[in-house]
C-alpha cells in the first residue's frame, strides 16, 4: 500500500511541477537585476566607465581588462545605450538556469532597439551583467 501512494504522489506531483515552467525569480533579485542594468546604463551616460565597467561580471571584466577599453566597446559596438531617449524594462526571466533582462531602449535618431541582458549572480548575491544582445524593435512591443 504504501508503494502505491507514494506512485500516486510521484505521478501526481511530479508532472504538476514540470508543467510549472522555470522557476521564477524573487522579488528582490528581479530588483537587483534591474538595479544592475539602471546602474550601468546611468554611468555610461553619466561617463563613468569605471562605474559602468564595475557591473560587468568577472568574465567580462577579465576580457576587457579595463573600464576604458569596455567603454571604447561600448561606444563603438553598442551606441544605443549611451543616453537613449527612453527606456522600459521588461520583467526578467531564468531559462535553463540563466536570467536576462529585457529593455527597450529608443536611440537619440528615435530608433527603437531590443536589448537582452544576460546576467549572473555572484557568491556574494550581487548580479553581475554578462553581456548583451541588440537588435532593431518597433514601439509596438510594450504597449
Amino acid at each position: 500500500m504504501f508503494r502505491a501512494l507514494a506512485f500516486w504522489c510521484l505521478m501526481t506531483f511530479v508532472p504538476v511541477a514540470c508543467l510549472a515552467g522555470p522557476p521564477e525569480l524573487a522579488p528582490a533579485d528581479v530588483r537587483a537585476v534591474r538595479a544592475a542594468v539602471e546602474g550601468q546604463l546611468k554611468a555610461l551616460a553619466a561617463g563613468e566607465p569605471d562605474v559602468a565597467f564595475a557591473f560587468a561580471s568577472p568574465e567580462i571584466r577579465t576580457q576587457f581588462h579595463d573600464a576604458a577599453l569596455f567603454a571604447s566597446m561600448v561606444r563603438r559596438s553598442y551606441p544605443m545605450l549611451i543616453r537613449p531617449l527612453s527606456v522600459s524594462y521588461f520583467v526578467p526571466e531564468t531559462e535553463d538556469g540563466v536570467v536576462t533582462q529585457s529593455i527597450q531602449v529608443r536611440d537619440r535618431d528615435g530608433n527603437f532597439w531590443r536589448v537582452v541582458y544576460e546576467l549572473r549572480q555572484q557568491p556574494d548575491g550581487s548580479w553581475r551583467i554578462n553581456g548583451c544582445a541588440v537588435a532593431p524593435d518597433d514601439d509596438s512591443s510594450t504597449t
